[in-house]
């Protein structure tokens, strides 16, 4: 961007003109072209200089701009990938958004972005940035790269960048499917009028259902956070009730309209629907079962390698021992 319009004068202009390499001042010739010496200048000299000592000595230094010499920080060392990873660990879908890359910068690129969500997965959120940086770094103008960036900003509360990134992949993708994760990161930042007025925009509108669900969460932690809390739970009331036990987001929808009830004072509904989040929630995706209290029945790992017993005798094994992410 140039930092000079907006009226601000470029360094070495005087008047309009450049002093470098443009007409000198009036004191050096008369005004028919003359130097004031007597006779016309050599061509090529500047207001009469000898051409040799011009090249020699270069522009006067109390004209030229003053050049700054910027060393460059050398770039970052790509975090190093486990053997074996690369893009083919990726979703077809994301693939394709590498094509346009040379084969040899996707492998690596899809390598960084599958490192990112096994670190993800593991909250191990500076191993994350590594390699999400990495991927930017070697495929900065590819929309899944730029995203899987924000996400990592997103999961680490920097609320800031996770957004830059966010609105640079929206733009370079052309979809809108960040749009809930735009309005929570406004959350974020402390302004819930700008979460809803993404919320209220045609775009929204197209989003497929789990996105739609997942921005209806959004828009209600928003009214919370403006104080509006019956608004909140108004908002979710008839979402909440055509979801099925089915569906892949009922726990966090469940569990936002419980706080969104329990803020609003309905304490005993509250507890109701924490109760039916929790009894969906396989995934842990919320605490609901830790505000309820309850325990969780322990797992046992058969090392019998398929025997119907346990190693004490006690009874059959439980179903999917071992096998819990």
């Amino acid at each position: 961007m140039d930092q000079n319009r907006g009226g601000e004068r470029r360094p070495g202009r005087e008047g309009g003109r450049d002093v470098r390499g443009g007409r000198p001042e009036r004191g050096g010739r008369d005004r028919g072209g003359r130097d004031e010496r007597g006779g016309r200048p050599d061509r090529g000299s500047r207001g009469g200089r000898d051409d040799r000592s011009s090249r020699a000595s270069g522009p006067d230094d109390r004209d030229a701009p003053r050049r700054q010499w910027v060393e460059r920080a050398p770039r970052p060392r790509d975090p190093e990938l486990p053997e074996g990873v690369d893009a083919g660990g990726l979703d077809r879908s994301l693939r394709t958004e590498l094509r346009t890359l040379s084969k040899e910068n996707a492998e690596g690129v899809g390598g960084h972005l599958v490192m990112v969500g096994r670190a993800l997965d593991v909250e191990d959120f500076d191993l994350a940035l590594a390699h999400a940086e990495a991927a930017s770094r070697r495929a900065g103008r590819v929309a899944i790269v730029r995203e899987s960036l924000g996400l990592v900003h997103y999961r680490r509360g920097e609320w800031s960048r996770a957004l830059a990134e966010f609105r640079t992949a929206r733009r370079l993708s052309g979809t809108h499917h960040l749009l809930p994760l735009m309005a929570d990161a406004e959350r974020g930042l402390g302004r819930p009028e700008r979460a809803l007025e993404l919320a209220a925009t045609p775009e929204a509108k197209t989003l497929a259902s789990a996105e739609q669900v997942e921005l209806a969460i959004v828009v209600a932690g928003a009214r919370g956070d403006l104080g509006q809390h019956a608004a909140a739970v108004l908002h979710l009331s008839e979402l909440v009730r055509r979801t099925t036990d089915r569906d892949p987001w009922a726990a966090r929808l469940r569990y936002a309209y419980a706080a969104a009830l329990e803020a609003d004072g309905a304490t005993d509904q509250a507890q109701t629907w924490y109760a039916r989040a929790a009894a969906v929630d396989a995934l842990q995706e919320t605490d609901a079962a830790e505000l309820l209290g309850e325990e969780e029945a322990p797992w046992v790992v058969d090392l019998d390698d398929g025997e119907d017993e346990q190693a004490d005798g006690g009874g059959p094994a439980a179903p999917g021992a071992g096998t819990r992410q």
